[in-house]
């Protein structure tokens, strides 16, 4: 029985929580680690690691299907994301800066992975096909809105609280993290009252057997939902379809904050929060939008190869602007705002082939694994971009990244995908 709460309600609060400590631990730790003085390898080393969580996150994905319900993890680790936050504000300002940071990033990680999990597997409980598909583009906006956030006006805060504190880049970083703990606990509150109770029953009883069974089972299934032949070729485009992405995102926030003299374009992190923290990801949102209402329309297979072509050419701005190396803010956010709004809609293909792949029994699970190599395909690469990166330059850094685009083209040609899925007129319980 479905629940009569509108998922306007929670949708957009639910998918704004997904994405914040997301956005926090891959992307504002990197303007943070930036600014205590780490190098681009070293950055790109140590926050790659902290993608780990999501890689691995499948091998406990059963027991967030078999032990207890989605909602009670949903809150659960809303609570725990509030505890790491803090976590970070306390260890900033100390002597072991970094070791506190990254153990609280860690566990801000974990407990995102977890929260994912959850999330997506209650989005896919409450609502059909059709209106997955349909609020697919309102749950990307409302997580892209997150990223928004963290690398737009957190990053602007950021710089506001220096030019208020100079000479005080920690405590300024500790203010910003106390202010996360206080609203993802506001938001573990709003859920507790808001969030519906589907038809998601705690599973009372369950024994480490009937777990340890549950976990073959799943995996099996994931495995055999298909030929083996085309499930090397699902394999082959999780994790590949966002290489380019991959090699990009971690280089992005450095080059627009690097001094000229480093390849650079020396924005202030007030002209990066608008820039490519909002104006970029205003683009992002709006590519995403754009995807979702486009694919509930016609179908994912009728917009597949648009979409490819929108989340790999437009990364040629980036050629352009390490090479131009441009003062002028406007142009740097159109440039920008291209970039994002085709990655925004060509991520759209991504989310609902996962959505695709996953139907039928452990659908929470199989998607945990799906987003798992998905993230893997992000992390390995990021990784060693800033290595590549400080060994080349930002110019022929951006160049081979658009050579890496061939990659997503030649991985999407392989994969299946029922020309019915996503319509209004095939939806169904």
């Amino acid at each position: 029985m479905k629940s009569k709460t509108s998922p306007w309600a929670w949708i957009p609060t639910l998918y704004f929580a997904e994405g914040l400590p997301n956005v926090v631990v891959m992307t504002l730790a990197v303007v943070m680690y930036m600014e205590m003085g780490m190098t681009d390898t070293q950055i790109a080393l140590y926050t790659g690691w902290l993608g780990l969580p999501w890689v691995i996150k499948p091998l406990w994905s059963p027991f967030v299907d078999l032990i207890k319900t989605k909602r009670w993890w949903v809150l659960a680790m809303q609570l725990l994301l509030g505890t790491a936050f803090a976590g970070v504000a306390f260890t900033v300002n100390t002597a072991f800066w970094f070791q506190g940071t990254m153990f609280f990033f860690f566990l801000m990680a974990f407990s995102s992975a977890t929260h994912d999990i959850a999330a997506d597997g209650f989005y896919m409980i409450e609502l059909d096909s059709h209106d997955q598909s349909w609020f697919v583009g309102i749950r990307n906006t409302f997580y892209r809105i997150a990223v928004i956030f963290g690398q737009g006006v957190l990053v602007w805060a950021a710089g506001w609280l220096q030019d208020v504190f100079p000479g005080s880049k920690a405590f300024t970083w500790s203010l910003i993290f106390f202010a996360l703990a206080g609203i993802f606990i506001a938001i573990w509150l709003y859920h507790s009252f808001v969030m519906p109770r589907p038809a998601d029953r705690s599973n009372e009883g369950q024994t480490a057997g009937d777990v340890a069974r549950g976990l073959v089972k799943m995996l099996s299934t994931f495995f055999t939902k298909v030929p083996l032949r085309q499930v090397i070729f699902v394999l082959l485009f999780l994790l590949l379809y966002r290489f380019p992405e991959a090699m990009l995102s971690k280089m992005a926030s450095t080059f627009l904050l690097r001094p000229l003299e480093e390849g650079g374009l020396a924005l202030s992190k007030e002209a990066f929060g608008l820039a490519y923290g909002t104006v970029g990801l205003i683009g992002l949102l709006l590519g995403g939008i754009v995807g979702g209402l486009l694919a509930s329309r016609d179908g994912l297979k009728r917009w597949l190869w648009p979409f490819v072509c929108a989340i790999t050419l437009p990364d040629i701005v980036y050629v352009y602007l390490s090479f131009a190396q441009p003062d002028n803010l406007w142009l740097i956010s159109t440039c920008l705002f291209i970039e994002q709004f085709g990655y925004g809609l060509g991520f759209t293909a991504l989310t609902l082939y996962m959505l695709f792949y996953s139907q039928g029994e452990f659908k929470t699970s199989h998607y945990a694994i799906c987003t798992g190599l998905s993230y893997l395909g992000l992390m390995l690469p990021g990784m060693v971009s800033g290595l590549i990166k400080d060994q080349v330059g930002y110019q022929d850094f951006f160049i081979i990244v658009m050579f890496f685009c061939i990659i997503t083209f030649v991985v999407t040609a392989f994969i299946k995908i029922d020309p019915q899925f996503g319509k209004k007129d095939t939806a169904h319980e």
